[in-house]
């Protein structure tokens, strides 16, 4: 009977992916050593990038469900290991450069060791979406969540930035809350839900706990989550922005100057002035604004109908002010905000939902009819 070779074992293991990091276990050198025994027995030993590694048993269906199917092989004896803190480094290093490499080269958007912000370049494939308001309550968040989740399940590679540092709420509403992002030499791999990945402060601090910082903090953190963490070039890097227009979006503004402003609002009059104020910063430190999305339009009652419990025209009236696209208005409806409170995003557990078909269509828009046709300059210019 004819039994795999030791390169047939690593050519079936090639297309295995880290479920974090998302390449071969093979090209990460996470594989260590194959034998197959007279008796069918397959022994394979691989080496996790830490210690507790949290997806270690999605690793270990991953390997035996590649190796099973193999000629003479009859059972999967898997053992683990784990890389040596050299190992950390250089694999840090293949799979998101040296921050010594540009250090004392005076980037503009570097971090302080001197790694620049990957989607600062202009040559990256990624689209950083700046989700913005002019004030709380419009449903930004979730707005974020559920677009993201729309856009991940359209194919598209997602990434999620928590920048409300003072009013994190991300994290919950993916459902990764009690997750920690995973730490390979101080490279920060993300928490991933629904195909999204998340970084948040709420990561980092004690559930409850207020965080109480001056602007130069603020502008730190936002730094460290964009150059710290192994985001790995996503189609689209959506930014949950806190309300206003203060600090942090100025500072996101430098780090992401090919950055595209949507902003959401509710329909009522007042709310659409507010917004107004997330176009106008947009426009002092020339970010495009490329469309508005309106929350909370209408709720339908028991008996089929329409109540406009917000008033009406609000969403088309900034747009039409702003020269873009309303691309979108959602419904007022419950399993919206149940959705965020447990971790469940309508967009991925419900579907076929009225709503969830508006996200779906908002994330099209944006993916295929909102392309960036000019390259943008890397560099901040502010209109005094």
């Amino acid at each position: 009977m004819p039994t795999a070779t030791n390169e047939q074992i690593i050519d079936a293991l090639r297309p295995v992916q880290d479920p974090e990091l998302h390449r071969s276990i093979v090209d990460l050198g996470m594989v260590r050593s194959v034998a197959l025994g007279a008796d069918g027995t397959l022994q394979v030993l691989i080496a996790l990038t830490v210690v507790g590694c949290p997806l270690r048993n999605e690793i270990q269906k991953r390997v035996t469900d590649a190796v099973l199917p193999l000629d003479g092989v009859s059972a999967v004896d898997l053992d683990f290991t784990v890389m040596t803190d050299q190992e950390r480094e250089d694999l840090r290093i293949k799979l998101h450069g040296s921050p010594a490499a540009t250090a004392g080269q005076g980037q503009a958007h570097g971090h302080a060791e001197g790694r620049k912000v990957p989607f600062s370049e202009t040559g990256s494939k990624t689209r950083p979406l700046l989700i913005s308001s002019g004030k709380g309550g419009v449903g930004k968040s979730s707005v974020t969540v559920n677009l993201a989740v729309a856009l991940a399940s359209q194919g598209y590679s997602v990434g999620v930035v928590d920048a409300d540092i003072y009013g994190y709420s991300v994290p919950r509403m993916l459902g990764t809350e009690d997750r920690e992002p995973t730490v390979i030499d101080q490279m920060l791999i993300p928490p991933e839900s629904y195909g999204v990945r998340c970084i948040s402060i709420g990561y980092f601090v004690p559930q409850g706990q207020a965080i109480i910082w001056r602007g130069p903090m603020l502008h730190k953190a936002l730094e460290q989550f964009l150059t710290d963490v192994y985001w790995d070039e996503p189609d689209f890097l959506l930014v949950d922005m806190p309300p206003g227009t203060g600090d942090i979006a100025l500072s996101l503004s430098q780090y992401l100057p090919r950055g595209e402003v949507y902003v959401v609002t509710t329909p009522q009059p007042a709310a659409q002035k507010v917004a107004r104020l997330s176009a106008a910063m947009a426009d002092k430190v020339h970010l495009p604004v490329k469309g508005i999305i309106e929350n909370m339009s209408w709720f339908t009652g028991d008996d089929g109908k329409r109540y406009e419990l917000f008033g009406a025209g609000g969403g088309q009236l900034l747009a039409d002010e702003l020269g873009v696209p309303l691309l979108g208005q959602l419904p007022l409806i419950e399993q919206l905000r149940e959705g965020g409170d447990d971790g469940h995003p309508i967009t991925a557990v419900n579907p076929d939902s009225e709503i969830s078909q508006a996200f779906q269509a908002i994330a099209t828009r944006i993916a295929t009819e909102l392309k960036p046709r000019k390259v943008f300059s890397p560099s901040l210019k502010i209109i005094g």
